[in-house]
């Protein structure tokens, strides 16, 4: 859609509105934190799933995969769906399949139980990655921007990151893990289905035109925001999403452990390095984010090889943490991009676009590798993917500095 239809609509969507408290703003962030929580909060119990279930390193990606399938095919409907009738109406039904994905968790006792919950998970985050994000954005209005794409960014890879923790420190210390996990996080979703009702958004103001299911996309004249996004971005929560899929077993070769606590916290320092590395960078240039994103993610890879080929912990918790600021800075720079250049009627299409470029590899490398630990060998695998993502990641920051007269460098 051409942006000179478009910006007449994002002018007349809220004449008068008054500023929400800065407060809000940071309220508005938690739906994404609470659904990001029960994102990966599964991560550390797959090791009690394997053995009272039964499966392979293979099986666990494709049952993580389905989790990439639930967020794609929501991303197809909830950006477009919450720019023509609002966030709300989104986020709630979003947050109530949440709540149906703890009980299925809780209860899991096969395989399919298992895809299930994590499909409808996907579906969840599907819808705050874009609705979500986007009613950040709304709530802090033109002027906060800034303060928007840096928060709605940390919601999400803070919550990501506290799922594990929390799950591996309550599995350990308390009775029935695979249960009290999910009943904690239910009374976290609780808390975010009161805080979508509450909160102060304006009405809709995009235009009803066009398929209400399509490959999300961005307006005329923003694609190129929308591909350096990705060509950052992708990369990086790519190699997050292997350290959380296959991270377990690494460590369990690497240092004899199969702690859950131990797990979860190498999951929860790779995405607290991601939100830490956000806050630090906010006020650098949108280059110097986005190439510093990738560096940090060809690094991390390099890290990754060298820890499964020499065995070495140390280089294991360095390639995640790089990889946590890959994804971080990478995220950053994509949000803000968009967030700067993208009226507020398209916003919530724009970052579905932005997360589909980035969860479509993110979702078939690690199962590809997973498939290939397998067959090979988990030193060999693990090698083959990170030879093939720090070269992804090379090429990202390669394009963003060959272009980079075409990145605007305020933010």
């Amino acid at each position: 859609m051409p942006e000179s239809r478009t910006a007449p609509v994002s002018a007349r969507s809220a004449p008068h509105r008054t500023a929400a408290p800065t407060w809000w703003v940071w309220l508005a962030a938690w739906p994404v934190t609470a659904v990001f929580v029960l994102s990966n909060a599964a991560t550390p119990l797959y090791v009690l799933w394997q053995r009272d279930i039964g499966f392979s390193k293979g099986t666990l990606t494709v049952v993580f995969a389905f989790y990439i399938v639930g967020l794609i095919g929501s991303l197809l409907v909830c950006g477009v769906l919450s720019d023509r009738i609002g966030r709300k109406p989104v986020l709630l039904p979003a947050l109530g399949l949440a709540l149906a994905a703890c009980l299925t968790f809780a209860t899991a006792s096969s395989v399919p139980a298992l895809i299930v919950a994590r499909l409808f998970t996907g579906v969840a985050v599907g819808a705050v990655v874009s609705a979500g994000m986007a009613a950040v954005t709304d709530v802090a209005g033109p002027a906060r921007r800034r303060l928007a794409a840096l928060l709605a960014s940390c919601a999400m890879v803070f919550g990501a990151g506290l799922g594990p923790l929390v799950a591996g420190i309550l599995s350990e210390t308390l009775p029935a893990p695979t249960v009290t996990v999910f009943v904690v996080e239910t009374a976290l979703l609780a808390t975010a289905v009161l805080v979508v009702l509450r909160m102060p958004l304006p009405r809709p103001a995009a235009p009803e035109s066009g398929a209400w299911i399509r490959v999300p996309g961005v307006p005329r004249g923003n694609g190129t925001q929308l591909t350096f996004g990705i060509a950052v971005f992708a990369p990086g929560i790519t190699a997050t999403s292997f350290v959380l899929s296959l991270g377990p077993s690494l460590l369990s070769g690497l240092l004899g452990t199969s702690s859950r606590i131990v797990a979860g916290a190498m999951a929860f320092t790779m995405f607290l390095t991601a939100t830490g590395v956000q806050f630090a960078a906010q006020r650098l240039r949108r280059r110097t984010i986005l190439t510093t994103g990738a560096a940090c993610t060809a690094l991390g890879m390099a890290a990754l090889v060298t820890a499964v080929r020499g065995a070495s912990a140390p280089a294991l918790l360095a390639s995640a943490l790089l990889a946590g600021a890959g994804q971080g800075l990478g995220q950053l720079g994509g949000l803000s991009l968009l967030n700067s250049a993208v009226p507020a009627q398209r916003l919530a299409e724009a970052n579905a676009a932005l997360n589909v470029g980035g969860y479509l590899p993110a979702g078939l490398l690690p199962v590809s590798a997973g498939y290939l630990s397998d067959a090979i060998g988990l030193t060999d695998g693990a090698t083959v993917f990170g030879t093939v993502l720090l070269t992804l990641a090379v090429i990202g920051g390669v394009l963003v500095v060959a272009c980079r007269d075409r990145v605007p460098e305020a933010l």
